[in-house]
């Protein structure tokens, strides 16, 4: 286990895109009021990417702060559809009404992703992939929700592409890593060459 690198994210994809990156990390998920952070960008009128900005670096500098040395990466991702911002699904009945609200429209992820270390960011990323949802029936629906369960509660929108998910969809527009959740590749570049020139420092005299 590597303890300079640390993903302060619940997200098992997240996780499971960093593996296959390969990087060693360990997951410690940031205790955050999302919601609380949320409703105050909503009240402001201010825009789901700099909310999903600000909350990935949230998550990552209050990591980073119990963690002083260690790369922390913060991450988080909103679904906009007609100006509504969706959250997670807490049960079947609200996936089913999420994804009945998304059908036959197009939506955007506004997600974000930073590294912070010893109190500052050191990398930062964002992007607002849009996916439109074809006009399916509720038979398939809850054929979809029959065969996914529960898997479905961990993602925004109710749909996992790496799953099922992907035959909801008619159309795609952005980096398909980005819409599981992560833009994984320039993360992973980035937590490498950064946790390299941290290493060469220790080394010096």
């Amino acid at each position: 286990m590597n303890e300079d690198l640390i993903l302060a994210s619940a997200s098992p994809t997240r996780a499971r895109l960093l593996a296959a990156a390969g990087l060693e990390f360990r997951v410690e998920p940031a205790a955050i009021d999302e919601e609380a952070v949320k409703d105050t960008f909503r009240v402001e009128h201010r825009s789901a990417i700099d909310c999903a900005v600000a909350l990935a670096e949230l998550k990552a500098r209050r990591m980073a702060e119990r963690h002083y040395r260690a790369l922390v990466i913060g991450a988080d991702q909103i679904l906009v559809c007609g100006g509504m911002w969706f959250d997670k699904p807490t049960e079947l009945g609200d996936a089913r009404a999420q994804l009945q609200a998304l059908r036959g429209h197009t939506h955007e992820l506004a997600t974000a992703a930073c590294v912070v270390q010893t109190g500052m960011r050191l990398w930062h990323t964002v992007s607002q992939p849009k996916l439109t949802m074809r006009r399916f029936s509720d038979g398939f629906l809850d054929a979809y929700l029959g065969e996914e369960g529960a898997a479905v509660l961990d993602s925004v929108g109710a749909y996992r592409l790496e799953g099922r998910g992907v035959q909801l969809f008619e159309r795609m527009e952005g980096d398909y890593f980005t819409i599981l959740g992560f833009r994984s590749l320039s993360c992973s570049v980035s937590c490498a060459a950064v946790a390299k020139s941290h290493r060469n420092q220790r080394r010096l005299p």
